[in-house]
Order: C-alpha cells, then sequence, then structure tokens
C-alpha cells in the first residue's frame, strides 16, 4: 500500500479499530497497565533534574501519566504541557504545574491557560497505534510531527501507550517522523530493534 489515498483510508479504519480496543480496556486494568508504562517511562528518561518535560493530558483512556508527573516534578524536571494554537500549525509547550489554571482547547483537552512557553528536552506523545520502527498513528491531526519537525533542537520523542496497540506498520509517508522509542507495559521499543 503506497498511495497515499489507500494509506489515508487504511489509517482511518485502523484509528477507529485501536481506539474502540483501548476504550474497551476495564479502568482497573488500563490502571495496572499504566503502572508498567510510567516504570520504564522513568527509567528511560533517567535522572529528570533540570529537564523539561512535556507529556500530555489523557484523553479516550490513553495512560494516565499525571502521578509519574507528580514524581518527576518532585526530582526536579519542569513539567510542560502541549498547546494547539491552530489546525495544521505546530504546537507550542507550557509550562505546568498542579493547580495551575487550565483552559480547554482542541477536543475539549485542557492545557496550561497562562505558563511560560517553553522547548521540551524530553517529549511524549500517546500513540493511537505503533510500529516497531517507531512511527506513530496518532489522532490525524498531524501536530506532533509538524511540531517535531519544526523544533530547533529535536526533544527526546517517545510515545507511550499499550502492547496492544502495536500494528505490523503504519504506512510511514514523507512526513511521519519516528519516535526515539515508544514505552508500553510491555517493553521499551527501539526503532532498531
Amino acid at each position: 500500500m503506497t498511495e497515499p489515498t489507500e494509506v489515508a483510508a487504511w489509517r482511518t479504519a485502523q484509528r477507529k479499530r485501536l481506539l474502540l480496543e483501548r476504550m474497551a480496556i476495564p479502568a482497573g486494568e488500563r490502571e495496572d497497565l499504566t503502572l508498567g508504562i510510567t516504570q520504564q517511562l522513568e527509567d528511560v528518561i533517567g535522572d529528570p533534574a533540570g529537564l523539561v518535560i512535556s507529556a500530555y493530558w489523557p484523553f479516550k483512556g490513553e495512560p494516565d501519566l499525571k502521578p509519574m508527573l507528580k514524581r518527576l516534578r518532585e526530582r526536579g524536571a519542569i513539567i510542560a504541557l502541549p498547546v494547539v494554537i491552530a489546525k495544521a500549525q505546530p504546537l507550542i509547550f507550557r509550562a505546568w504545574n498542579s493547580g495551575d489554571k487550565l483552559a480547554r482547547g482542541v477536543w475539549n483537552i485542557p492545557f496550561p491557560a497562562n505558563g511560560p512557553e517553553v522547548e521540551p528536552d524530553v517529549a511524549m506523545a500517546p500513540v493511537v497505534g505503533f510500529d516497531r520502527a517507531c512511527f506513530r498513528l496518532g489522532y490525524g491531526g498531524g501536530f506532533f510531527d509538524r511540531t517535531m519537525a519544526a523544533l530547533p533542537k529535536i526533544p527526546r520523542f517517545y510515545g507511550v501507550g499499550y502492547s496492544q496497540q502495536e500494528v505490523p506498520t503504519i504506512f510511514p509517508q514523507d512526513h511521519d517522523i519516528a519516535m526515539h522509542a515508544v514505552v508500553t507495559d510491555a517493553d521499551v521499543v527501539l526503532p532498531d530493534q
């Protein structure tokens, strides 16, 4: 499958299937799977002191990283969340502390209303699907790929998801950017494995 229209149709169908499967995971099981993910993420990140670490606000059954972000902040990290400025534009990242005023953005997802804009050293993005080459199937807006391509310095970029979200390939296109790793409940997938 190489034609962009074929790939787009395939991705749309896969997104729908994968999102339904993710949402079907019982809440208690998602919490257990997320514990495995966050343990591996903390190992991959290493010493967070002084790092700007961008994560995301959980949506549609995504792993909830907020407890891990609190631990990283306590160990000296600056935590940031992505902000959609406009359709088809790169994201910006704003520093965020628990208790900061939040606004509602695209899909009603909270983001820091007033935090200073920062550039992440580590960026985490939720996956709808992923492959072993560390390409990410997201929600289809292209925000993270566009953002990574526009940043002056690409951060360590990690996809975050459940192992059941793996697909044989996402049929990467020219605009797709591979992540440094995908961290799941089962393992850390590196692109050279």
